[in-house]
């Protein structure tokens, strides 16, 4: 069993013309109970919704104050490669790209941990194209170990692997794993993704329940917000969340609604979420889900993320790179996508306590022992 089962009985024609049929009154129900209703969520995500968005905003803040207080998680990107042998058109390492490849060896990686390291950060993400012959199982084994010498939190948004691999990669001290669906609409899907291994829908779709079977501590979900309906996809993407929050009880979660980014060779927008419509988004799913650690990337401009930190997001990056050894050499033009938020740290920790926020680089000891 996994999620596969449950999406198999989902009526994707029959819950979008729902969306577009919500009434008001079905919102103001919504707004009552919201925590933990996929039916609540389809409320507060449907257009009737958007007259209530400032309601939305205040009980989105207040209940994010109560459950993480004034804080915002700081994390920054760390990409080790960007070979990738996907076939997928909306990113700039799709395999037929005429790029330059790179994978970081070791002494490469310690120059960005150095410079990563004198930023202030001790939550480091690290991401790679998806390439497992080349960048697979071997090298994060290898590179695992290294990288939590100098953080406490190591996250991972690579390939899917399979269940003994994940387990193995916890063993070595692995945290957390973002794993994004990108649409959750089976023909979009494979419109855009079409070589490699992640063309298999199903398989990805698979892989959260994999990572919640090998007691990953922290899952992380996500729709890139463009490809289709976006109203849709994160409803689909909360059915998804419930599901695991259901099984896998013992993992956290998390969410990132990345926007699609100008790329080489990169596609046009389609389906466009507009500034207000994300804001909707993210209120949303912390109505719906008050536990949920919900992240915000440099995708976004600054002003942008300013203004919608109090409403619900928990995790941010910055200073971010999207190039294997973009740190210690930013000129090389080998990123994923275009950076919209090009802010220093100190300029973003500043906007953070503008907001009356406080921005956190460490929130836990891997041996804490209860002392003050």
């Amino acid at each position: 069993m996994s999620f596969v089962d449950t999406f198999a009985k989902l009526d994707r024609d029959h819950l979008l013309m729902s969306l577009y049929s919500t009434t008001s009154d079905d919102v103001e129900r919504a707004l009552q109970r919201p925590s933990g209703s996929v039916e609540a969520l389809m409320a507060l995500l449907s257009p009737a919704a958007q007259p209530y968005l400032e309601l939305m905003a205040q009980q989105a803040s207040l209940l994010t104050k109560q459950r993480f207080g004034h804080n915002i998680n700081l994390f920054i990107p760390l990409y080790l490669s960007n070979l990738c042998a996907n076939e997928c058109d909306y990113c700039g390492f799709t395999m037929s790209n005429k790029i330059k490849r790179k994978i970081l060896n070791k002494q490469e990686i310690q120059q960005e941990i150095d410079i990563i390291k004198g930023y202030g950060f001790d939550n480091v993400l690290l991401v790679t194209g998806e390439h497992e012959t080349k960048v697979g199982i071997d090298y994060f084994a290898d590179v695992l170990p290294h990288m939590k010498q100098y953080f406490s939190h190591v996250s991972l948004e690579v390939q899917p692997l399979e269940t003994h691999e994940y387990k193995k990669l916890v063993d070595l001290g692995l945290d957390a794993v973002m794993l994004y669906q990108e649409t959750y609409q089976p023909r979009t899907y494979a419109k855009h993704h079409t070589r490699g291994k992640k063309k298999d829908f199903t398989y990805r779709l698979q892989s959260p329940d994999r990572l919640g079977q090998a007691g990953v501590d922290k899952i992380g979900l996500g729709v890139l917000l463009g490809l289709d309906e976006w109203r849709l996809d994160a409803l689909l993407m909360g059915h998804h969340l419930a599901y695991l929050e259901n099984r896998y009880w013992r993992s956290k979660f998390s969410v990132s609604f990345p926007r699609l980014r100008p790329c080489t060779g990169g596609i046009e927008v389609k389906y466009p979420i507009t500034d207000k419509g994300l804001v909707q988004l993210v209120c949303a799913f912390r109505l719906f889900s008050e536990q949920l650690e919900i992240s915000l990337s440099t995708r976004e401009n600054s002003q942008f993320r300013s203004n919608i930190m109090p409403l619900g997001i928990t995790h941010m990056s910055a200073a971010s790179s999207t190039q294997p050894g973009g740190y210690a050499n930013p000129a090389t033009q080998l990123d994923q996508f275009e950076i919209s938020d090009e802010r220093s740290v100190v300029e973003v920790t500043s906007a953070i306590r503008a907001q009356g926020y406080i921005p956190v680089f460490k929130d836990w000891e891997a041996d804490w022992s209860g002392r003050l």
